[in-house]
């Protein structure tokens, strides 16, 4: 192994988890982490004191170029955007780079569900960076304000606001693995035998269900709201793909937590991730855009 490369390997996992939790994107995590191999290899590594500080800097500078362009181009999305859902855990599908213990990268969990990275959605770009430095990572305010290149004033009033927003609007979860999936199985096993009233009894009351097709898939273009219409959107749903070539319906690890995944032989379907609250669903992230699907076909 060269030497430029080890070092950079040892830090590639914080990078991706940085990268990913500023852009909800996958793929463009996976071209941030490459355009900072790209100029850590081109550094003259005499200069630099410390690597891994040097290194979040610039993934965080390229994260906050993409985001900005991205925010552009989200204005004129076909219905809501969600977050590129990350394969976690063992699956065999696919992998994306596993949290790096030496970086302490974020904890596979709370951080990374999609309820989360919605939240942050809601975040002005630098408040985005703040937190996602500070609160997820635990970087002191001295090591923000080198990675963003501001005063430790400026980072500590970004961080201020950001937490105060992410407060007010903090999905609560249930944090019982056993008890997300055994609601997970509940809820698949109704919409799979079109079972209304097993769904309701799996649905919180005011559960709201938000899908992105991203108008390359069929989807609901504003949030669905209520027990009853959620119950009978997602069996409807259910019902137009059981006769497909080769489906495959699993539970698989998403962002930390049991959701479902469906393929069609390789190609994947959509993904479906469930807020879990005292043993009720109370919010369903439908995901059925192609183009952020493509993380989760089989690879090698």
């Amino acid at each position: 192994m060269s030497e430029p490369l080890a070092p950079f390997d040892r830090h590639r996992g914080l990078l991706f988890s940085v990268a990913y939790q500023m852009l909800g994107s996958v793929a463009d995590a996976e071209d941030v982490v490459q355009d900072t191999w790209l100029r850590w290899s081109a550094a003259d590594r005499g200069e630099v004191a410390d690597q891994r500080a040097y290194l979040v800097r610039i993934t965080t500078h390229l994260a906050l170029d993409r985001l900005g362009s991205a925010r552009s181009r989200r204005e004129s999305y076909v219905g809501p955007w969600l977050p590129e859902p990350l394969l976690t855990g063992g699956s065999t599908v696919a992998a994306a780079p596993a949290p790096a213990d030496p970086d302490r990268a974020a904890e596979v969990g709370e951080q990374v569900s999609l309820a989360m990275l919605v939240v942050l959605e809601t975040l002005s770009p630098p408040e985005r960076a703040v937190f996602v430095l500070r609160e997820v990572f635990g970087m002191s305010m001295a090591e923000v304000a080198t990675a963003l290149g501001r005063t430790e004033g400026a980072v500590r009033q970004l961080a201020h606001r950001a937490r105060e927003h992410v407060q007010a609007r903090r999905p609560r979860f249930d944090t019982d693995r056993r008890a997300q999936r055994e609601v997970t199985e509940r809820f698949l096993a109704a919409c799979a035998g079109g079972d209304v009233e097993a769904l309701l009894a799996a649905l919180a009351p005011d559960v709201v269900l938000v899908s992105d097709g991203g108008g390359k898939a069929k989807a609901a273009l504003r949030p669905i709201t209520g027990a009853d219409r959620v119950a009978r959107f997602a069996i409807g749903i259910a019902a137009q793909n059981m006769d497909l070539p080769g489906l495959r319906i699993e539970i698989a690890d998403l962002n930390g937590s049991p959701a479902v995944v469906a393929w069609a032989g390789d190609e994947p379907l959509m993904t479906m991730s469930l807020v879990v609250v005292d043993g009720r669903i109370e919010q369903v992230f439908l995901l059925r855009n192609p183009d952020k699907l493509a993380n989760l076909r089989p690879r090698g």
